[in-house]
């Protein structure tokens, strides 16, 4: 599918696919907007949030593109977890109940609030935590559930929602990776009681690093803007350090990039979701590959793009299609973060402060049970995923060449040829 053009052919080689990349400019768009509010803030000579004009403008902009009542920016994505986490002024010990497939920043926050991160597994073709892998990992000390739209595909939070509120938690929605990213015409961040959102570099838009929560509940916004300014009320009579708190802030700078950005976001997204019809309508009849599971009504977004690998039918599996992509040059990633969370060193071996082992020495013995066959959808997907990069600078021509990189790896794996490009 597509031509050679500006493709490079040695002898039996296979041919390279440049694609353009996140991390640098081919990627990323950045345009003259984000030039004039970036001399804006320069010429004022604010750059902290604290006093400046551009990051209360993000907040407000980004409430109101997606329809809550409050958006309070912050310094990363992490940060956003933690202060939305902290917002909630849960005890030492209490259980948050999360995703066996995560980064470890939606992780650490929760170590740091002395609270013990309880791992649901996850349904083995999306990644995502289901109402049914909540209710198995829920105990008497739940207090709260983390959903994580994994690559921009959303989780049935009002399914989750409909569980844990009756019991008296709260659901946080990690939607760093889904950005307008819909669940039955209902955005990422705005169904459960908090949302937070990543502008990391390889995001949808960024400025870095960077990070904002979302809430239409007042007292939690209050929460969280005390908790990323070190609980520091400003504007208040009488202001006064009255809890603990990090200096978790945004800079003027970063407000303005996003700013700019922001008004993109959309097409952005719409882009996204052009090229990946294009790239399963590409491998409708390969075999033993599967484009990502979405229900019907459901809007996926894209962050990266989840390619599902049946080793029954391709021998070698996931390594055999990530080692024809990376034979092109492509910078796919077999089995996404490798191993499940709860397999990193923090979680199997508990370094967290000193040698204390706290706070795993607050936790029920069943909380800290990472068994494999508890988790069979964990290892099962991340058996079978291979994540191919994905961006808004895409072309039909980046995607076909994606497409006879997948069906070639397939073929020779096989041993034939799959179907005619």
């Amino acid at each position: 599918m597509g031509d050679s053009t500006n493709v490079t052919d040695q002898d039996d080689a296979a041919p390279t696919v440049q694609l353009p990349n996140d991390q640098d400019a081919t990627g990323r768009s950045f345009d003259d907007d984000a030039l004039e509010l970036l001399r804006d803030v320069l010429n004022s000579g604010t750059l902290t949030a604290t006093k400046g004009v551009m990051t209360p403008a993000l907040e407000a902009e980004f409430a109101r593109l997606i329809g809550v009542r409050h958006a309070i920016a912050c310094s990363s994505g992490t940060a956003a977890i933690h202060a939305a986490v902290a917002s909630l002024e849960l005890e030492p010990g209490d259980e948050v109940i999360t995703t066996s497939v995560t980064d470890m920043g939606a992780l650490a926050p929760l170590l740091y609030q002395g609270l013990i991160p309880v791992f649901a597994d996850v349904d083995p073709l999306t990644g995502n935590i289901t109402r049914d892998t909540v209710e198995d990992a829920w105990s008497d000390r739940t207090r709260a559930v983390i959903a994580t739209h994994l690559f921009g595909n959303p989780v049935d939070v009002p399914s989750v929602q409909a569980l844990a509120q009756p019991r008296g938690a709260v659901v946080i929605e990690d939607a760093a990776q889904s950005f307008l990213a819909r669940k039955q015409g209902r955005l990422a961040g705005t169904m459960g009681s908090l949302g937070c959102f990543s502008f990391q570099q390889g995001k949808h838009i960024t400025s870095g690093e960077g990070g904002i929560v979302t809430t239409n509940d007042d007292g939690l916004a209050h929460q969280v803007r005390l908790f990323v300014n070190k609980s520091w009320p400003y504007g208040e009579p009488a202001p006064d350090h009255r809890k603990l708190g990090l200096n978790y802030r945004i800079t003027e700078l970063q407000s303005a990039v996003l700013r700019a950005q922001l008004r993109h976001l959309p097409e952005f997204v719409a882009h996204r979701q052009q090229m990946a019809t294009r790239f399963a309508q590409g491998l409708a009849d390969v075999p033993g590959v599967l484009v990502p599971a979405t229900v019907e009504g459901d809007e996926h977004v894209y962050w990266r793009y989840p390619l599902v690998v049946d080793r029954i039918e391709i021998p070698g599996g996931v390594d055999a299609v990530a080692k024809g992509f990376r034979a092109r040059g492509v910078a796919a990633a077999p089995r996404y973060i490798g191993k499940p969370a709860f397999r990193c060193g923090v979680f199997a071996d508990r370094r967290t402060f000193g040698s204390s082992q706290w706070p795993f020495t607050l936790a029920r013995p069943e909380a800290l049970d990472y068994s494999e066959e508890r988790f069979p959808g964990t290892f099962a997907f991340l058996d079978s995923v291979v994540v191919v990069p994905w961006n808004e600078k895409f072309t039909f021509y980046h995607v076909d060449q994606l497409v006879d990189s997948v069906r070639d790896s397939v073929a020779e794996s096989l041993g034939q040829r799959v179907g005619a490009s």
